[in-house]
C-alpha cells in the first residue's frame, strides 16, 4: 500500500504554512512544538521532499511545499465535511431508517406516527415496508429492515425492543349472530361456533387458536382472510367470529352495524407493540428514540383499547 500522510501530518504542515512560525503553529494544534516538528519531518522523508524551509526564526513553504498546499487544505476541509456531515446523521437518526410494519397495526398508526416524526428529524428518510409480523423477525435478523414496528409476545435473544403500546383484541361478531344480543359474552359461549382467522406468521392467527382451543369453538383454516378488512366483510356476512384489534376497530368497525365488537367476559385479550431490532446494534440509540417518539403518538391518538407504555 503507498505511503499515505496521517491527517495529524497535513494538520501540522498547514499550520506552520500559514503562521510561519513553528511555536505558534504548535500552539495552534494543541501539541508540543518537538511533537509538531517530529512529525512534520516524518512527512517530508516519507513523501522524499522538503515542505519547509526552516530560517532563523520564520518558516515558509518550499516550492513543492506551495503546490501541495492547496491540496493538504482540501483534504481537511473534507475531514471536517466528513464529521459535519456524520453530526447531521446523527441528528436525525442516521438519515435513513429502513422501518418494518405489520399490516394489523401499522396502517392504522402510520399516519399519526410519521408526520410527528417528519416534524422532529425533516432530513431522516423513512423505506417502510409492511409484512407479517414472522417476515419481520426474519427481515430484522438478516438486516433487510433496520427495525420493525409489530406485535411481539416472545423475542429470541439476538433481538432488543422498547414497548409502544398495549392494543385490546375485541371479539367481532356478526349482527344477525344470536351472540350479538348477549351480555357479557363469556368464553364457553363460543363452544361450536366458527372463528375466522388470517393466514399463519400473522399474530393473530395465533390468538384466534388460543381462543378456538379455551372455547371448544372451530377455528376455519379453509377461509383464512387475506387481511383485517377480508375477515371483516366475512363476519359480516355470517360466515362466522373473528378477532379485531383496537387500532383496526377504531378506523373501519366502529361505523360498521354489521360487525359488533366486544370483549370476552373474564378472559381479555391483550398484545404488546413493540418497536424491535437487533441487539447489539450500534444504532440502539436510534431506535429508542424512534421508540419514544412512536410513544407520544400513541398518546395524541386516544384511541379505546390502546394504552402507551407505562401507563
Amino acid at each position: 500500500m503507498p505511503y499515505r500522510p496521517t491527517h495529524r501530518q497535513l494538520e501540522y504542515f498547514v499550520a506552520v504554512a500559514e503562521r510561519g512560525h513553528f511555536a505558534e503553529a504548535a500552539r495552534a494544534c494543541n501539541v508540543s512544538q518537538p511533537t509538531l516538528s517530529t512529525q512534520l519531518r516524518l512527512l517530508e522523508e516519507q513523501l522524499g521532499a522538503e515542505l519547509i524551509e526552516r530560517g532563523a526564526g520564520r518558516a515558509r513553504p518550499t516550492p513543492v511545499g506551495l503546490k501541495l498546499l492547496p491540496l493538504a487544505r482540501t483534504v481537511m476541509s473534507s475531514l471536517d465535511e466528513m464529521v459535519g456531515l456524520a453530526a447531521t446523521d446523527a441528528d436525525n437518526l442516521g438519515g435513513l431508517v429502513r422501518l418494518g410494519v405489520a399490516p394489523t397495526f401499522g396502517p392504522y398508526f402510520m399516519p399519526r406516527f410519521l408526520p410527528r416524526l417528519h416534524s422532529m428529524f425533516p432530513a431522516l428518510e423513512v423505506y417502510i415496508r409492511e409484512d407479517r409480523p414472522s417476515a419481520l423477525e426474519e427481515g430484522v435478523g438478516n438486516g433487510l429492515v433496520d427495525c420493525a414496528i409489530t406485535p411481539v409476545p416472545n423475542l429470541p435473544d439476538a433481538f432488543a425492543s422498547c414497548v409502544i403500546c398495549e392494543e385490546t383484541i375485541y371479539l367481532g361478531i356478526p349482527a344477525e349472530h344470536p351472540l350479538a344480543r348477549v351480555r357479557p359474552v363469556t368464553i364457553d359461549m363460543l363452544r361450536g361456533s366458527r372463528l375466522l382467522t388470517l393466514g399463519r406468521g400473522h399474530r393473530l392467527y395465533e390468538q384466534v387458536q388460543t381462543v378456538s382451543d379455551a372455547s371448544g369453538a372451530r377455528l376455519s383454516e379453509d377461509y383464512e382472510g387475506t387481511s383485517l378488512d377480508a375477515l371483516r366483510q366475512m363476519v359480516s356476512i355470517g360466515m362466522g367470529l373473528s378477532l379485531f384489534p383496537a387500532a383496526y376497530a377504531a378506523s373501519e368497525v366502529s361505523s360498521d352495524g354489521s360487525v359488533l365488537l366486544c370483549e370476552i367476559e373474564r378472559w381479555p385479550i391483550r398484545r404488546e407493540i413493540c418497536l424491535i431490532w437487533r441487539k447489539g446494534s450500534s444504532r440502539e440509540q436510534h431506535f429508542r428514540t424512534l421508540a419514544g417518539c412512536a410513544v407520544e403518538a400513541i398518546s395524541e391518538m386516544r384511541v379505546p383499547g390502546i394504552s402507551e407504555a407505562g401507563s
